[in-house]
């Protein structure tokens, strides 16, 4: 029987709230974009979703557009084609920092030459002169570029300095994208506050259902759809909406806009309980981060001799779910670009756990994950590898 599920960066347990808003819209016939009767009842629930997600992101309805997902919302946003007002031209370049989410490393619909990596400090903060030097750069040459950075890093739960890279980043002529998904529940995400042009989120993250996300578009701006055929979406992304995602999405985004503050205060407190237990089993054991702003929730760590895919088997079979970083690789276990970007060494980040827990994490599931640890640092002490 399951004792501990601590992997809700790679998706959070559906709140009841948002369960019951989609189980409500199974009755609902209509198309959203019917005009009669049955497509007006589908209309209402979409367009209060939207106000509920607005309200989470600080934001506008109308600057809400629905997505698949994260990933989706990454891709939308990352396009040389954004128009700000009259102003067609395109962005001639992308700057991302070196430990963002695999979705924008791919640099989404721009030409891979033009896709350029900002290095990040030990601490895995993006290093503002470097980005303030490129911007520099760019601005004298006329350039126009759009500059993505994550809110908070998946893996490592690293919060980045935001507010300073979009005043750079619009002194210089550019557009900020945030990759917001980590943040709610978690920490502000107002986009004013952020001073972000775009901003990603995900449902799943935050309770509500998989398959659902939102880009916010900061007033003023249009985009080419990646997703034609339609005018759904304000024509930001054709196709019949999913009005049960959505819904659910909506009821999610609602609970976490009132209750974040103090989900993220029992998170932090579970958190802390859970790396003093970490330290007190084994005292060799690498916390990364741990000396900067964190997420409340997240914590990666390695101890030497461990290795990720074994350890987090063995994990398992104690009931005990965490991962072995970010959950976007089909189930795979790769080295983690975000450590090799710190100058982590190979052999430390190849034993990389991320331990990411939620509201609803409870004292026994962190004993019961210090339990499990207590195990394997003890088959590390006698110099072995953590058995399977």
């Amino acid at each position: 029987m399951r004792q501990a599920y601590f992997d809700w960066n790679a998706t959070a347990p559906l709140r009841p709230e948002a369960r019951a808003a989609m189980l409500a819209t199974f009755d609902v016939v209509g198309n959203p974009s019917s005009v009669h009767a049955e497509g007006r009842a589908a209309r209402r629930i979409v367009e209060r979703a939207r106000e509920q997600v607005a309200m989470l992101a600080g934001a506008k309805p109308s600057e809400v557009v629905f997505t698949s997902g994260g990933t989706e919302s990454n891709m939308l946003a990352l396009t040389p084609a954004i128009e700000v007002g009259q102003d067609k031209r395109l962005r001639d370049g992308l700057l991302l920092s070196a430990v963002e989410h695999p979705s924008v490393h791919t640099g989404g619909r721009f030409a891979q030459d033009s896709v350029e990596k900002i290095p990040v400090t030990g601490n895995g903060l993006l290093d503002l002169a470097q980005l303030q030097r490129r911007l520099d750069e760019l601005k004298t040459s006329g350039g126009r570029p759009l500059v993505s950075v994550m809110l908070a890093n998946n893996e490592i739960g690293i919060v980045q300095p935001v507010k300073a890279v979009a005043a750079m980043v619009h002194a210089a002529g550019g557009l900020l994208h945030v990759d917001a998904v980590q943040g709610p529940g978690r920490m502000p995400c107002d986009i004013n506050i952020l001073e972000a042009d775009l901003e990603s989120l995900s449902a799943h993250k935050i309770g509500g259902p998989k398959g659902i996300g939102a880009l916010i578009v900061r007033e003023g701006l249009h985009f080419d759809a990646q997703i034609k055929g339609g005018g759904q979406e304000r024509g930001h992304r054709a196709g019949t909406e999913n009005v049960a995602g959505i819904a659910g999405f909506g009821a999610a985004a609602e609970v976490v806009s009132a209750s974040w503050p103090t989900e993220a205060s029992h998170m932090a407190a579970m958190r802390d309980r859970l790396e003093a237990g970490i330290r007190q089993v084994h005292p060799d054991v690498t916390i990364f981060g741990a000396d900067v702003d964190r997420l409340p929730n997240t914590t990666l760590f390695a101890a030497p001799g461990m290795k990720a895919e074994t350890a987090v088997i063995a994990f398992d079979l104690e009931g005990v779910a965490v991962s072995a970083g970010a959950a976007c690789s089909s189930g795979k276990v790769a080295p983690s670009h975000v450590l090799a970007a710190m100058g982590v060494a190979p052999a430390l980040a190849r034993g990389a756990i991320r331990v990411s827990l939620g509201y609803a994490t409870t004292e026994n599931e962190v004993l019961a994950f210090l339990g499990a640890w207590a195990k394997l640092a003890q088959a590390l002490y006698k110099g072995r590898e953590i058995a399977a």
